[in-house]
């Protein structure tokens, strides 16, 4: 039962993530829009379209995980075995995906140290000095979230700066 679900779920995510399925979705809400005046854009009109998705996303939900989960795996084997294989790699960094997200960041900064340390390629110094300069320009989730909202309320309160940064 365990392969067949397996095997399931990879097809399905493999269709879903296809052209023809984003296109068949397209054509549907097409025809669900074209039905619409001849409904009369009724609340039974609405129900349906909202109980098709929800049901599609909800079992979506279980298949692309079940993929997602597969797929982790199947690197994290790969990068352990490039660390057995590699006499200068360190074996104590197998299983890292098991450590808590302090023990991750921590990790993260003991690298960041020792790059800074090492003779590294200009372009290695580039790359981190762009990683560091769009992680500034982009704004936090909160903040992203403030500027959607103001985005959808200037039409209401006659505003046009919404930009976090701006204010």
């Amino acid at each position: 039962m365990k392969n067949r679900f397996q095997h399931f779920s990879t097809k399905v995510s493999l269709w879903t993530g296809s052209t023809a399925a984003f296109a068949l979705a397209l054509v549907l809400v097409a025809i669900w829009l074209l039905a619409g005046p001849s409904l009369h854009f009724s609340n039974t009109w609405l129900i349906a379209i909202t109980v098709v998705t929800d049901v599609i996303i909800f079992l979506m939900v279980f298949l692309m995980q079940n993929t997602q989960n597969r797929d982790s795996k199947a690197i994290q084997l790969k990068l352990n075995e490039l660390i057995v294989a590699d006499q200068k790699a360190r074996d104590t960094f197998i299983g890292l995906e098991n450590l808590t997200d302090t023990e991750l960041t921590e990790l993260d900064e003991e690298f960041r140290r020792l790059l800074s340390t090492l003779e590294v390629a200009p372009a290695m110094h580039k790359l981190h000095k762009h990683i560091a300069h769009e992680k500034e320009r982009r704004f936090s989730f909160p903040e992203q979230a403030e500027h959607l909202v103001g985005a959808l309320l200037n039409p209401f309160n006659g505003t046009n700066n919404t930009h976090p940064k701006n204010k």
